[in-house]
């Protein structure tokens, strides 16, 4: 699963490098990024949050329970998600402008940009029902324990638009504002943006096949057991609900800080671009062990085993930790580093720099948050989908405000910067509310000695801070030293490598066990 996330992230930062040469940081290329947001953040709300983190227990369940081995439930829980996606897709293609503006503030300032982005959404809002599509069949794989195919097909679509991209830039005039680009070039991304999340789902259909499940529809619903399903999915719908609330109101503030300065690079494109980069460790490393952890910790809890609960998500907290620790101070150390690399064939450097910022200041909000990712499964194997909800209302009623402030405070060309800091400490403030009602759920620690996890992690943190210390001035010399793009690749690949020897260095020097566990769970 691993090896499958990391090729999709290694060719998504292709694709993204493309992205940025096509359209840079700026008010043209959020009116894109905005758009493509839109259809994953409402497919989410639908019926996404649903899927990831209430169905796979439910399908286990069913296959455990059910005289039929759960086929039955299946295909009636793969109908009724058809249903609701084909039509709140319809829904949505002829809502766009009403759904665009709560991201993207129509004034007569802003006219040509919120109107393009309305253009590019109604090309766009069709991924809804291709997500939905490969989420249920990948959960009914995840059910089976078939984790491989999920992970490598993200690879198809990465393609599809790397080849959209290049054949972009090969064969169009390349535009410099939103004035610029032609209806050809807007019809040419929506269609091959869309495109490719449509490949990416349709290839999941054989694998299914090939785990023994074939679609066959069914709509006696009524009487059926779904309505344990619907029910435990009305807390997730809510959980997902608070945080897109948190997620509009800092697209709206940034696209607003676009508005303001639209060449600078320091709005909501940006962001997000940021943001892509700060979450592969999360997607490669936490993400491919709640995939596997998920149904057996489902299981644990079923049968009442909390000790084996306790201890599947103390090895998760290890080992993820492991990994995701160095590659937060990685960010923190090395973010400009990053983005001038990025600037290099694709933007002018000073649109790409508010971006390495922005992923400075994302930086150590990794650990957090990729362990709250973690922890939130704990109370997901119980069924409980209430807890979670309240935990996400709490972490984005403190983003809200932090972001808030920012945009109130600090200038367009920081305030951006700022949020990305007040989303990493809404991450810390989840987390530990989190770990003390979820320790309270299992009825004992989950690192079963007292300050055992924390006692791994400050480990961690005592090998990883210095690490980046020594990264950051190896590669401030290899600045110093070459200049020009290979300075920078040598820059950003020497302080990488440097933080690397060190963290393992200070680790084994600090006796931390879990560099000895990052081969795989036992």
């Amino acid at each position: 699963m691993a090896v499958g996330t990391v090729v999709s992230r290694a060719t998504g930062l292709i694709r993204q490098f493309l992205q940025i040469a096509a359209l840079g940081t700026g008010l043209l290329a959020s009116t894109y990024t905005t758009s493509n947001t839109v259809p994953t953040s409402l497919y989410t709300l639908v019926i996404g949050g649903a899927l990831n983190a209430v169905l796979v227990p439910q399908l286990v369940r069913a296959r455990e329970t059910h005289p039929d081995g759960g086929r039955a439930h299946e295909q009636r829980l793969v109908t009724l998600v058809v249903c609701v996606l084909a039509v709140g897709t319809a829904l949505a293609v002829w809502a766009a402008p009403q759904i665009v503006g709560l991201y993207m503030r129509d004034t007569p300032q802003n006219r040509e940009a919120f109107d393009l982005t309305v253009t590019f959404a109604r090309f766009l809002l069709p991924q809804i029902f291709f997500y939905g599509l490969f989420g249920i069949y990948g959960q009914v794989l995840n059910a089976r324990e078939r984790f491989g195919a999920m992970m490598w097909t993200p690879v198809l679509n990465n393609v599809v638009l790397i080849g959209m991209f290049l054949a972009y830039l090969a064969t169009m005039t390349v535009p410099d504002s939103v004035q610029d680009i032609t209806a050809g070039q807007v019809r040419w991304l929506g269609v091959g943006t869309t495109a490719g999340i449509a490949v990416q789902a349709l290839a999941l259909v054989p694998f299914a096949r090939a785990a023994g499940f074939r679609f066959r529809p069914r709509f006696d619903w009524r009487g059926s057991g779904l309505g344990a399903s619907v029910h435990a999915a009305k807390w997730t719908l809510l959980f997902v609900l608070a945080n897109l609330t948190a997620h509009t109101v800092v697209t709206n503030y940034a696209n607003a800080a676009d508005a303001e300065l639209p060449q600078a690079g320091v709005g909501f494109a940006a962001y997000t671009y940021a943001q892509t980069i700060w979450m592969l460790p999360q997607s490669i490393v936490t993400v491919s062990l709640v995939t596997a952890l998920l149904p057996r910790m489902s299981r644990a809890a079923a049968q009442g085993r909390l000790g084996d609960l306790r201890a599947d998500l103390s090895r998760g907290l290890r080992v993820s930790g492991a990994l995701v620790v160095p590659a937060g101070f990685l960010f923190l150390a090395l973010g400009p580093q990053f983005s001038s690399l990025l600037a290099h064939g694709a933007a002018d450097a000073d649109s790409l720099r508010p971006l390495g910022y922005m992923l400075q200041a994302l930086g150590l909000g990794l650990v957090p948050f990729s362990a709250q990712y973690l922890l939130l499964r704990g109370f997901y194997a119980f069924g409980d989908t209430r807890t979670p909800f309240l935990m996400a209302a709490f972490t984005a009623a403190v983003n809200i405000a932090l972001a808030t402030a920012c945009h109130l405070l600090l200038s367009a060309r920081w305030a951006v910067v700022g949020m990305a800091a007040a989303y990493a400490l809404a991450s810390a403030a989840g987390l530990a509310l989190t770990a003390h009602l979820l320790r309270r759920r299992l009825g004992g620690r989950i690192g079963g000695d007292r300050g055992g996890l924390l006692r791994a992690h400050g480990k961690l943190l005592g090998a990883a801070a210095p690490a980046a210390a020594l990264g950051w001035c190896v590669a401030r010399g290899c600045e110093r030293w070459i200049g020009g793009t290979g300075g920078t690749a040598l820059a950003l690949g020497a302080g990488t490598l440097a933080l690397a020897l060190g963290y393992l260095a200070l680790g084994r020097l600090l006796k931390a066990d879990e560099l000895r566990r990052l081969p795989g769970l036992r």
